[in-house]
């Protein structure tokens, strides 16, 4: 049985769930599937989601780091910084900063807090080559502040799952449902709750990407990359007028 009994998760797109369900039907995502696995034989378990689509990491941290530590979580999740990694102006150190904050805020609160590594999303996204670098300089920051704060990390970059078609939404920029699955379970392995295991890691052999086609990848960019390029220089995001799905601890039901 776990001792955690609030769990509070902070974060952009990728915590709200969002390629795990729809706007319809409700949302799902890795946090929801990390906070099933810790109600599991915990009837006093009860749960907040106040991540919201399109924060940066500082927005992340102005708008939800007050109110998580106003909940008093035993168990928290910080994940963000990729829709910085996408920003024309990228300071690694001023996201790493934003996310080491959060980890001392909440580690001090008394939390045991958890949170991940990027993937190298250029394996597929071939156009967006240019911020590999970008990618790998977080992440080295991500583990050095996790090191400092004693946070858990999944290693999610570490994954070949990363350059599996399957594990991705047709955006390429959020998780499909089996991707949002793996990262909840790499995330309960970093924790070591019961019934985790390094499973996740020896997933069968990846669909690899389809050859690179300039039509394909001009295609994918019109429907997709080009809406969200249009959002930044309107000064809008798609987070806009959107407010936490999980504002206040309650039972997973």
């Amino acid at each position: 049985m776990s001792l955690y009994q609030r769990y509070v998760a902070l974060g952009d797109s990728q915590t709200e769930g969002v390629g795990d369900g729809d706007d319809v039907s409700g949302l799902r995502g890795w946090a929801d599937r990390l906070a099933e696995r810790v109600s599991d034989g915990n009837p006093g378990f009860q749960y907040a989601n106040l991540a919201v689509r399109g924060r940066l990491s500082g927005e992340v941290r102005a708008e939800q780091l007050e109110d998580a530590l106003a909940l008093r979580p035993d168990l928290a999740t910080v994940v963000a910084g990729v829709n910085d990694l996408l920003r024309p102006r990228f300071d690694a150190a001023e996201v790493a900063g934003h996310l080491e904050a959060m980890f001392a805020a909440l580690t001090e609160s008394g939390a045991r807090v958890a949170t991940v590594t990027f993937p190298d999303i250029t394996r597929i996204i071939p156009l967006a080559r240019p911020v590999r670098g970008r990618i790998h300089d977080l992440n080295d920051r991500i583990r050095a502040a996790s090191a400092r704060h004693g946070v858990a990390v999944a290693e999610i970059a570490l994954h070949s799952a990363v350059a599996d078609r399957r594990f991705w939404a047709e955006d390429r920029l959020h998780c499909s449902p089996p991707g949002h699955a793996l990262i909840a379970d790499a995330v309960a392995d970093a924790l070591s709750l019961p019934g985790s295991d390094d499973s996740w890691t020896r997933h069968p052999a990846a669909v690899s990407a389809p050859a690179f086609s300039l039509a394909a990848e001009l295609g994918w960019a019109a429907t997709f990359l080009g809406p969200w390029l249009g959002r930044r220089l309107r000064g809008q995001s798609s987070g806009d007028e959107r407010t936490a799905k999980r504002p206040a601890l309650s039972p997973i039901s």
